[in-house]
């Protein structure tokens, strides 16, 4: 394993965010002259590896970095921006990333995304095709149990893009129970808001999230994620999800058979979702719901992500071999 001067800076661990800006030319130090196949598993920079022209890059995408590109402007709503004195430059670092993360995705040859949702966000940025390929869900680790239990489950990293204040705000009002499971920098803020009815967790052991996806009546999530991966182990356990319409879930999810979407990110939106699936919810088969999150095994990933690279790389051969 080799690391980035970056580690070696103060507070890289904690606040790592800080120093965005270096994060270009980390990676652009790394020397990959050695190999001929080349495979980025990037979310903000790794695609930028600098190469030789007769290397081949395929680069798995989690996203175009979403500050910079599709949700630049609803991070600068979220900072507050009228009384933010860091917004300007926070502008300014994101208008160059954005310029120097257009010429770095020139040096990949092929892209692979996570969603139909995020490869429309790489065209979008780079104008650029991606193959989809689903990520990998551990699918066997969990066990739909019955009878289910009279609870709901929101599985998320407490930060503010992931809208689990909408969330719990809701169920403040149904007075229902809630499970948070997740820890994050909004954790004290949302912790404040809770009711008794909704018990916030924090990080929970893999035994615990089994069991509590295993016996839920739904998990509930308010995120526009690239894929979803807990939305895919919930769905793995039996589990229901009543899910924003928006983003990677709209792959997973099969509304009105494996769960319920609502169209409007807001608390009455979520409240009318939750009382239709009170309503409906002798509908949901917990084995098509299990059926479902199949379709993303690791199995799956692995035969799939094989025959892609084999092929490219195949093209890859002959193309230098007729040179």
């Amino acid at each position: 394993v080799y690391i980035s001067f970056l580690n070696k800076l103060p507070g890289a661990k904690s606040n790592y965010r800080n120093y965005l800006p270096l994060f270009p030319l980390a990676i652009e130090q790394f020397d990959l002259s050695a190999y001929e196949l080349i495979f980025s598993s990037s979310y903000a920079v790794a695609h930028g590896v600098l190469l030789q022209p007769d290397q081949l890059h395929i680069s798995y995408t989690y996203t175009p970095l979403r500050q910079a590109w599709h949700a630049y402007h609803s991070t600068l709503k979220r900072s507050n921006s009228r009384i933010n004195p860091m917004l300007l430059p926070a502008r300014l670092v994101l208008h160059y990333f954005r310029l120097w993360d257009a010429v770095a995705a020139s040096r990949v040859d092929h892209f692979v995304a996570p969603s139909q949702w995020t490869a429309q966000c790489i065209w979008r940025a780079y104008r650029r095709e991606a193959e989809v390929i689903y990520p990998p869900v551990d699918v066997d680790r969990f066990i739909p149990l019955v009878p289910r239990e009279n609870y709901y489950v929101a599985l998320s990293r407490l930060e503010r893009h992931k809208n689990v204040d909408l969330v719990v705000e809701a169920f403040n009002r149904l007075g229902k129970p809630l499970f948070v499971v997740g820890s994050g920098g909004e954790f004290a803020r949302i912790s404040k808001k809770a009711n008794k009815n909704v018990h916030m967790l924090g990080t929970q052991p893999d035994s615990i999230v089994r069991a509590l996806l295993g016996k839920a009546k739904a998990c509930v999530t308010a995120a526009v994620d690239d894929f979803g991966i807990s939305t895919a182990e919930a769905q793995a356990a039996g589990c229901p999800v009543i899910a924003f319409q928006g983003g990677g879930v709209c792959e997973i999810v099969i509304d009105g058979e494996t769960g319920i979407f609502y169209s409007e990110r807001n608390v009455d939106s979520l409240i009318q979702a939750i009382q239709r699936f009170e309503k409906s919810g002798r509908d949901f088969v917990l084995a098509r719901i299990r059926s479902n999150a199949e379709r993303f095994s690791k199995r799956r990933f692995q035969r799939e992500m094989t025959e892609f690279i084999n092929h490219k790389w195949d093209l890859w051969r002959e193309q230098w071999i007729d040179r």
